[in-house]
């Protein structure tokens, strides 16, 4: 009897435990638990056009996938290890061959250290698209496809372009619905920061 007593009380005092930190605001670590994106750090990076951006994170990114130029089915889980900025496009969007330019000197800035993808999502003829990036020149994106939209729905894209920022673990940080100069050195210096260690 005395050992159920001894039970139920270090049983109660581990339960007290767990609720005292939760009250106070802690958290029990874990070994694979990443270490959460000071946003507010990232805000004082904001200018121009990336005033524009939504803190939408971080939080995880849906388990969604899509496909590459080769139809390859892929995922974010692909890019793990770096910062992703995602573009949702169309080749009839008339504000996306606008700022295509944009993410293609982006890209051209960050070199290995990110990556900038550039999805077309719906109805994309694959000429259309080759067109697309032959007329305004952009020959450093990928020419990645998500034809019936899951990847646009899971992330509850609801207008292009839709460009979504993700850091190296895989976690959304900030959102831009529209138009936007993603060569600026905010841009840049966002990004960068969510590449450094």
């Amino acid at each position: 009897m005395a050992f159920k007593t001894t039970t139920v009380i270090y049983t109660g005092a581990a339960c007290l435990a767990i609720a005292v930190l939760a009250l106070v605001g802690g958290a029990l670590p874990t070994a694979s638990e990443p270490n959460p994106v000071d946003t507010s750090a990232l805000q004082e990076l904001v200018a121009g056009d990336m005033r524009k951006l939504t803190w939408s994170g971080p939080h995880p990114t849906p388990d969604a996938t899509f496909q590459s130029a080769d139809g390859t089915t892929v995922s974010l889980a692909d890019y793990a290890g770096k910062p992703v900025v995602i573009n949702f496009w169309a080749t009839w969007c008339a504000p996306c061959r606008v700022e295509m330019p944009h993410l293609s000197s982006l890209q051209t800035a960050l070199g290995d250290d990110a990556t900038v993808l550039t999805i077309a999502t719906g109805r994309n003829d694959p000429a259309a698209i080759d067109r697309f990036f032959d007329e305004i020149g952009v020959d450093n994106l990928p020419k990645a496809t998500d034809a019936n939209q899951f990847m646009a729905r899971a992330f509850g894209v609801l207008g292009l372009p839709a460009t979504i920022i993700v850091d190296a673990q895989g976690q959304e940080i900030a959102r831009l619905l529209g138009e936007a100069d993603w060569s600026s050195d905010s841009a840049q210096a966002i990004v960068r920061a969510l590449a450094a260690p």
